[in-house]
């Protein structure tokens, strides 16, 4: 359920400033814990991130049921499934303000047909909505160089990002040393190692394959390294390869952990974050990583480089290039001094530009902007 991960709290901020806020997603095991922190009403609709054309139609259907129903002044979506189908039902219903925020293109890291099929949905998706909110500059550029969308109708929040970070939550001097030491269990945690964190879905357009695979030669000179992988696999939409998931379950310094609500104690744990993803729009685990004041490594593509600049606030590879991570994780591990000074200059970046509320508030004045 994306509701939980991409914008915890902004509904609740939302209906408390004096919008009647109306969530709608597919179902989940989340969904009653999002209901009672966003003190929202939610909505389900039968919506899969596959390509299904039938259950896509009845997800349009019912989309559609709903917003004659409701009568909304606003549909925002979030995501490429609930874009295209949400975008259309509300220009279908006439909904006089349509917004699309892109988190990111799939279409990227596609060729062929599946490109062109990607790409032939993101313009629609676009020419639907009356506003296309990218969610990173350097998402807004690839946007404008590929001519998917009118750019009068391209605007971006604030410097980016859809929610912001959480600067209370995602601070080392708040944290409680209860749970640190739950996690420390965990993750057997000793003094002597040294903790490479690596969170997010487990597939290969995350670039953990290429991760494993520069790990384990990391290991033949740095016995007590350990790689921490937090998030779940997905094997009906991205595997990784066996030998991956061999490599994963049988290295004893590899340690995995399914997916938690206590990622800020991974980070505090951690010496250094490593995100080798191959497409991101603003990733939001790069915000906490930089908050908790953890050095980062990062692959050069969207949204990672809207956060980290390259040698000032943390090292930046080449997406999938095994060599150039390789050398940038051991200069990480000889050169501590030096990551810990570009995670603080990280830190000071963030607070000053992507406070939740600060989000939050630019994000209000702009909905009342467009209905007033």
């Amino acid at each position: 359920m994306a509701l939980r991960y991409l914008l915890p709290g902004q509904m609740h901020f939302m209906a408390a400033s004096g919008f009647d806020v109306l969530m709608i997603s597919a179902d989940g095991k989340e969904r009653e814990d999002v209901i009672e922190k966003e003190q929202c009403s939610h909505i389900i609709v039968p919506m899969t991130r596959k390509i299904t054309p039938l259950q896509d139609l009845k997800c349009l259907f019912k989309l559609i049921k709903i917003f004659r129903k409701e009568k909304p002044d606003i549909v925002h979506t979030h995501t490429p499934k609930a874009g295209i189908l949400g975008m259309m039902a509300a220009k279908i219903c006439g909904v006089k303000t349509r917004i699309h925020t892109v988190a990111g293109l799939p279409l990227m890291v596609e060729s062929g047909f599946k490109y062109r099929l990607l790409k032939f949905t993101e313009k629609l998706t676009y020419a639907c909505a009356g506003h296309v909110w990218p969610n990173s500059n350097s998402l807004m550029n690839v946007i404008t160089e590929k001519k998917l969308c009118n750019t009068g109708k391209l605007n971006m929040i604030a410097k980016g990002s859809t929610n912001g970070i959480n600067i209370n939550r995602f601070n080392k001097e708040t944290l409680d040393k209860n749970i640190v030491d739950e996690i420390k269990k965990q993750v057997n945690f000793t003094d002597e190692a040294m903790y490479m964190l690596c969170i997010g879905r487990l597939v290969k357009d995350k670039g953990i394959a290429e991760l494993v695979n520069v790990f384990t030669q990391l290991q033949k000179n740095n016995d007590d390294l350990v790689l921490i992988l937090v998030g779940e696999y997905e094997a009906a939409l991205d595997p990784l390869p066996a030998a991956t998931l061999q490599e994963i379950k049988i290295n004893p310094s590899i340690v995995h952990v399914n997916w938690t609500n206590y990622v800020e104690y991974f980070m505090h744990l951690a010496d250094f974050f490593v995100f080798p993803s191959h497409r991101e729009g603003f990733p939001n685990v790069l915000l906490q990583a930089g908050a908790m004041e953890l050095p980062v490594i990062c692959s050069k593509i969207t949204g990672n480089i809207d956060i980290v600049t390259n040698n000032e606030t943390g090292l930046i590879f080449e997406s999938g290039n095994e060599q150039q991570m390789l050398k940038l994780l051991q200069y990480a591990l000889a050169h501590p001094q030096h990551m810990q000074a570009m995670a603080k200059q990280l830190q000071k970046e963030i607070e000053e530009n992507y406070r939740q509320e600060n989000i939050w508030q630019k994000m209000l004045e702009a909905y009342q902007s467009l209905v007033n």
